[in-house]
């Protein structure tokens, strides 16, 4: 893939870059979006049925059994050469911030470093009463587990309808995208506030905003850069265009 020389001029010159990743680099990786995970048996349900605190409350074990479901996926998938050329990337910068809208934790496993879980981890589950997470617990056939400090209810650890993004990433964000001088938007729809306003945040910044997506967004048309191709094939050639000087 041939890049704009203007675009491998500017990356040579960062010093500093965010990247925001989407649902479309975790389906390269073989993991459905979220409303395509509403297929089989799980067709019949509306998301806000599985995914809002509300939810949970009328039927535990039908979320936590759904979100259990998701969890089976992701551990039969594995990251994708888009999350290995990402840990490249950490390593070619004096700054890098990875904003990571997906939930199932391929950029930690890839071994990226500089993670900021906006939307939370699925792997990982909380006490539904104050959000501690919880490691382990006591195997019983009761859905869903309890923690076996307090005997709360635990719940997977990510942001559901009608709940606010963890304050300290989201402040880690909206601090990476107003203070970086490149952007890469990965594999989101542009849709999904707030992580949505983070590449026009790091526009009014004065960064360059480029985007790696095969279909256009609303973002397409405030970035300098647009890459049209799935992450898992453009950010390799890209790196390997940055480390041979082409």
């Amino acid at each position: 893939m041939t890049f704009p020389v203007d675009l491998l001029e500017t990356l040579v010159a960062a010093r500093s870059v965010a990247v925001l990743t989407g649902a479309g680099v975790s389906k390269e990786s073989g993991i459905p979006t979220f409303r395509e995970a509403q297929t089989g048996l799980w067709a019949q349900y509306d998301p806000m049925q599985l995914a809002t605190p509300a939810a949970f409350l009328r039927d535990p074990a039908l979320v936590w059994n759904w979100y259990q479901w998701r969890r089976d996926l992701v551990a039969k998938c594995e990251p994708n050469a888009g999350h290995q050329a990402l840990v490249e990337i950490e390593g070619m910068f004096e700054v890098v911030s990875l904003i990571k809208q997906n939930v199932e934790g391929f950029h930690r496993r890839a071994s990226s470093h500089k993670v900021i879980e906006v939307h939370g981890n699925i792997m990982r589950s909380k006490r539904f009463s104050d959000n501690v997470l919880v490691e382990a617990w006591d195997e019983s056939d009761e859905v869903p587990p309890r923690c076996p400090a307090t005997g709360d209810m635990l719940r997977p650890d990510v942001v559901w309808f009608g709940e606010s993004l963890p304050a300290g990433s989201l402040e880690q964000a909206i601090a990476a995208a107003a203070n970086c001088d490149v952007f890469f938007s990965l594999g989101t729809s542009g849709e999904v506030q707030p992580a949505a306003s983070l590449p026009l945040q790091a526009v009014r910044g004065g960064g360059i905003l480029v985007e790696i997506n095969p279909q256009e967004t609303p973002i397409s048309r405030h970035a300098q850069y647009v890459l049209n191709g799935p992450s898992g094939a453009v950010l390799p050639e890209l790196v390997r265009a940055l480390r041979n000087g082409d």
